[in-house]
Parts: C-alpha cells; structure tokens; sequence
C-alpha cells in the first residue's frame, strides 16, 4: 500500500533556496518512489496569520505552483493544489479546534515565539497549529517531512486525532513526522544560527530563486563565516562554512566529504567562488525552465534588443526595423546558442540578458 506523503509552503514571500533544498527538491525525490503518494499545497490560508495584500498574495499563489513545476515537480506524480480552494479544510480545523485544548495550542513554538511580551496578536497565531492538523489529517497522510525544530506539530496532529478516534470511532489515520535529511536545513548567509527564510528582513542573507545569478554569486561570497580560512564540516564552531558544504554538497550531488577534500587547503575565496557559481547556475536553469514554460519574461534587465545585438548578427539585420520569419528564427537559433555559451562560461549577466531578449522575440 502506497504511503501518502503531504507538506506545504506559505506565499508569504518569494520562494528560497531555503524552500528548494529543505523542501521541495525532497518532493520531487519522494515522488519519484512509486510507493509514495505525495501531496504538495500552496498554504495560503496560514499566511493570513499576519497582513497579505490580497493582489499581491494571488501573485504569489501563482508563483509558487509555476515555480513548483520549474523545480521538478510532476503534475503526474504529486498532487498539487491551493489549501483555499478546499472549504472542507476550514471546517475540519474547526472541529479539530474544539478538540484541542488551549495549553497544547500555546505551547507551539511559533505562537510562543510571535506572541512573547504581547497581548496584540491575532487568534489565528494560536490556532494556526490546528489548521495544519486539519490539512494533515483532511488528506490521511501517514507522513509529513519535517525539520526537527517543526516536529511538535505534527505531534500535535497525531494527539488530536487520538483523541478524536477515542472520542467518536475510528475517523483519522494516525500521522508521522519524516524527519527531513541532514544537510537539508540551509542557514541564513549571513546568521548562520538561523534557518534561511522568506520573511527575513535581511535580503543579503537569502537566495531567493528569482535572484539574478550575479546577485546569488555575490551574496554567497559575502557569507559570514569564521576566520581560519579552512575549509571542513562543523557546525557547532563552523555553521557559516558548514552551511555553504551543505549547499554545495546537494546543488552538485557531491559528498561534503568530497568537497572538503577538494577545498580544505584552498582558502575561503575560492570555495565561495565555486558555491556561487555551482549555485547560480542551478538556479539559472529553474529560471529558464519557469520562465520557458509560463511565458514570462523577466524584466530585470530592461535594454534595446538591437543594442545587445548588433555586435552579433549582420548590418542588414541591424538596420531593418522588420525581419522575415526565416530571419527571426534563425537569430533566435543563434541568440539560442550565444546565451548557452555564456551560461557554460559562467558569464551569468550576459545569458541572462540573451535570455531576455529571446522571450521577447518569441512572444512578438
């Protein structure tokens, strides 16, 4: 029997290397075993813990499943859907609230943390662990992947739905907590204490994967770290470094004991070059795979096509305002190619650039 694996992201802000590495590349591994049945949501209902713009939050909705597919997720393989679209998940927390008693619900770390030395916080904040019992145990998932810090809520799901089989017969499966890989819990750039975040007020300690590649490069390369200069896998003395192995080690498939043999005696520099790159070019092929398949063209880099081109096509070309089909196509065959010689020499600005005027090309 298929076992029946769930988790979800809050649109809460743009989505992480964070969220790829701890959880949606996870996804995408799990559903590639045919005895998992994965399950994967994009929680809009618990944003609204806190303020959401309500254009900007159906944005991020959006956003977040494009960004699902551009990370691998298979549509034939995971379930995917928005926690709001389901009315009987609201109705089901409610039942589970009047289950669930008020010190189980104040003792969640996330309310002890939001709600400490104030009364103005919302209810929803104390109840939010109970909405995520509610999609937990709505779609009977025998698993949900977990960090550590997160497993109390899923203890909390499995509580009530004991006492709610004790209470009126057998009714919910009885979930676990799957604890998430070593290695899969990305730290901030620059804390390194802390987990990296969406909602972290400081953008140079997160990767968003709708960063410019030269943007990730320079981030990783600004990462706080310690000040012996070598390169080895330690947490506790070494989180900065540590963290940079473990990104490293999942971007590239590389044992971090391979990594360290590599760096140790190379110096910091070069291994946040080598981060950096390994990193941005990941991420540049997510770009290219969610910008591709939806149609959307950045507008990071705002220049005449004719501009970027003209060193690169012939004079006739340049000068028409008009091409044929057949010219079109083959400067975007050649356009095509330019950008992916640019992204193998690292040359990140440039492909994306290319990247751009590619999109534009062929929505014209």
């Amino acid at each position: 029997m298929k076992k029946r694996i769930l988790t979800g992201l809050k649109p809460t802000g743009e989505l992480t290397l964070g969220n790829y590495i701890g959880a949606i590349s996870q996804m995408v591994e799990l559903s590639n075993d045919e005895n998992n049945e994965v399950y994967l949501f994009v929680a809009d209902l618990h944003a609204l813990t806190e303020y959401q713009d309500p254009n900007t939050l159906r944005d991020r909705i959006k956003k977040f499943i494009a960004m699902y597919l551009a990370c691998g997720v298979d549509p034939s393989k995971v379930t995917i859907y928005i926690q709001s679209d389901n009315t009987y998940i609201p109705a089901i927390s409610w039942i589970l609230e009047c289950n669930t008693y008020y010190g189980e619900a104040s003792r969640m770390i996330q309310f002890k943390e939001k709600s400490k030395g104030s009364d103005n916080f919302s209810i929803g904040l104390l109840t939010y662990p109970v909405l995520m019992a509610a999609d937990i145990l709505y779609c009977d998932a025998d698993f949900v992947p977990v960090g550590v810090d997160q497993k109390q809520h899923v203890e909390l799901a499995r509580d009530i739905a004991i006492r709610f089989n004790k209470k009126y017969g057998e009714t919910f499966n009885i979930p676990a907590p799957l604890i998430t890989k070593a290695g899969t819990k990305i730290k901030d750039l620059k804390h390194p204490d802390k987990k990296m975040s969406k909602s972290e007020d400081n953008p140079s300690g997160v990767i968003s994967l709708f960063d410019e590649p030269s943007s990730i490069i320079k981030k990783i390369k600004g990462a706080t770290t310690d000040s012996d200069n070598l390169v080895y896998f330690d947490e506790e003395n070494k989180p900065g470094i540590s963290n940079l192995l473990n990104i490293a080690s999942v971007i590239t498939g590389r044992s971090i004991d391979d990594l360290v043999s590599e760096f140790k005696n190379s110096g910091y520099g070069t291994f946040k070059t080598y981060v950096g790159e390994v990193t941005a070019n990941k991420i540049f092929e997510i770009q290219e795979k969610y910008n591709k398949e939806h149609n959307i063209i950045p507008k990071t880099i705002i220049k005449e096509i004719r501009e970027l081109i003209s060193n690169k096509i012939e004079a006739k070309e340049t000068k028409k305002n008009k091409l044929t089909k057949k010219e079109k196509e083959d400067m975007i065959d050649r356009l095509k190619k330019e950008m992916n010689d640019a992204a193998k020499k690292l040359d990140f600005e440039r492909a994306t650039e290319l990247r751009d005027i590619i999109f534009e090309m062929e929505s014209e």
